[in-house]
């Protein structure tokens, strides 16, 4: 393989870690719902995570912030490149509803998403593809007492999830609880 070739390979594979490395996911996809490894999302979510794929995580964080202040902060797609240090240029393409697309940049990696689940103060959710692998990202809003608890879970599959599995999962993690780590530190100014 020649040295360019090689370069290439290397770049596409380095985007794909960055995506992997923070979230989400890449272009509209209809996705039948799974069976979930988080039952409360079941309730709320049109589209399920998949517990079976080679890419998993979830996580969860109590923020001492209203429901409505945390949900305001993940729906305002078009600001949250303000507060989520990961991600540039978010473009939300029409009113926050299921079958809206945005766009946005994480790990070097652009990326368009379509809003799957929208439940003001209570879920958010979309489902995409990049680079031939599928992924489902939801986030989950429940009051507790004195504030919210926010779960985040998200699958993905597909040729390159199953072949770096070992470390996407383990960027997938880091990036999860960072990323709850600056919605926790925003939602609480």
């Amino acid at each position: 393989m020649n040295t360019i070739a090689k370069s290439t390979m290397l770049a596409a594979l380095m985007s794909v870690s960055g995506f992997a490395a923070i979230t989400s996911n890449k272009a509209t996809l209809a996705v039948a719902p799974n069976k979930s490894n988080d039952r409360s999302a079941s309730k709320t979510m049109n589209v399920l995570t998949n517990p079976k794929a080679p890419v998993t995580c979830s996580k969860r964080i109590i923020i001492n912030a209203s429901p409505d202040k945390v949900w305001n902060l993940l729906a305002n797609i078009n600001n949250w490149a303000s507060w989520q240090t990961d991600i540039t240029k978010p473009s939300l393409n029409g009113p926050v509803q299921p079958g809206t697309t945005f766009d946005w940049k994480t790990g070097g990696a652009g990326i368009h998403s379509t809003l799957h689940t929208v439940e003001p103060n209570k879920s958010l959710g979309w489902t995409g593809k990049t680079f031939g692998m599928y992924a489902v990202h939801n986030w989950t809003l429940t009051e507790v007492p004195g504030g919210t608890q926010v779960a985040v879970d998200e699958s993905m599959e597909g040729f390159l999830a199953g072949l770096f599995k070992s470390s996407f999962n383990k960027n997938l993690a880091k990036d999860m609880q960072h990323w709850l780590e600056l919605l926790k530190a925003e939602s609480e100014k």
